[in-house]
């Protein structure tokens, strides 16, 4: 019997801000220590290619399991990989620092590629009051 499968993909959803998030624009988050932070890593991935990744492309290439592959890594493996990664639920992009830290809203399309709006943008605005686009929050940071 094979495992099921999880995912963190939507579909014409907006990720909006977290209600106690800090900030009141789009921050570009910074390395720490030298290093990359997984909020570094999503943004460059997701800025750089805008609709190009589904969530779960993000959430696993960003994850220790995902970065532990070097890029001489076969398919086969990587799939593999994938396929463990994914065989436990996951948390999804509305528990990333983008959107809980920076005030960047993560759009899904119809076809769950993902693209990041500022949230002081008009194009974030646009979707937020769309009501054929289906809308959620990023989680808090802090409890109620």
């Amino acid at each position: 019997m094979a495992k099921p499968l999880y995912s963190t993909n939507c579909f014409n959803t907006l990720i909006r801000v977290a209600e106690d998030c800090p900030t009141q624009r789009g921050e570009e988050p910074q390395l720490r220590g030298g290093q990359p932070t997984v909020a570094v890593l999503q943004f460059r991935m997701i800025a750089g290619a805008p609709y190009k990744y589904t969530s779960d492309d993000v959430v696993f290439a960003t994850s220790s399991a995902g970065r532990a592959l070097d890029t001489k890594t076969g398919k086969k493996e990587r799939s593999l990989a994938r396929e463990t990664f994914f065989s436990r639920g996951q948390a999804c992009m509305r528990a990333s620092p983008l959107g809980k830290r920076f005030g960047w809203g993560v759009h899904a399309d119809a076809d769950g590629r993902i693209a990041l709006f500022a949230v002081d943008s008009k194009r974030y605005q646009a979707l937020a009051g769309d009501p054929e686009v289906a809308q959620t929050r990023a989680m808090r940071s802090k409890r109620a």
